[in-house]
């Protein structure tokens, strides 16, 4: 009869050398989605400044009417002195409590008359819940890194410090 081999059990090295590629796949998850959505923060903010730009540049104002208030957009409906009615179909920037059947006053690009805003508001306020969102990303990130490493070591090494294989 063969020898009864001794079953060892797996050591807390053990288990975090197995889990090491899983837990630096992971790690290297995390850090990619913050930085992509600190990349996307940041392409949020510059394109409100730049479309408060192009409306600020050429200005006009007119009463509008908010025909609807969803998630993603709130429709109004205004005209301009050439008397053309406009519904801009991306809905206006900036409709922080605005309700259905409100007038408002907006501010729009007269060459682009869809680039509306409501008037008084700009670019500023998206500032504070873009930075607020991506400093939470980051958090979450780190956190989740901090525990991975935790767990044993992660070798994750620069790119420009990995041999190249060919």
């Amino acid at each position: 009869m063969p020898a009864e081999q001794e079953v060892r059990e797996p050591t807390p090295v053990d288990r975090a050398e197995r889990t090491q590629p899983v837990r630096r796949a992971v790690a290297i998850a995390a850090l990619a989605v913050a930085g992509v959505l600190t990349l996307l923060g940041l392409l949020l903010v510059i394109g409100a400044f730049t479309e408060d730009r192009a409306i600020e540049s050429n200005t006009g104002r007119a009463d509008a009417e908010v025909l609807s208030v969803g998630f993603n957009r709130t429709l109004v409906r205004f005209q301009t002195p050439d008397g053309a009615d406009h519904t801009p179909g991306v809905g206006v920037l900036y409709p922080e409590l605005l309700e259905e059947g409100q007038v408002v006053r907006v501010e729009y690009d007269q060459r682009n008359p869809d680039l509306v805003r409501v008037a008084g508001r700009g670019a500023t306020l998206t500032v504070l819940p873009v930075s607020t969102t991506v400093l939470i990303g980051w958090v979450v990130a780190g956190g989740l890194v901090y525990w991975l490493r935790r767990q044993g070591p992660l070798r994750i090494r620069p790119l420009w410090q990995r041999p190249i294989r060919v």
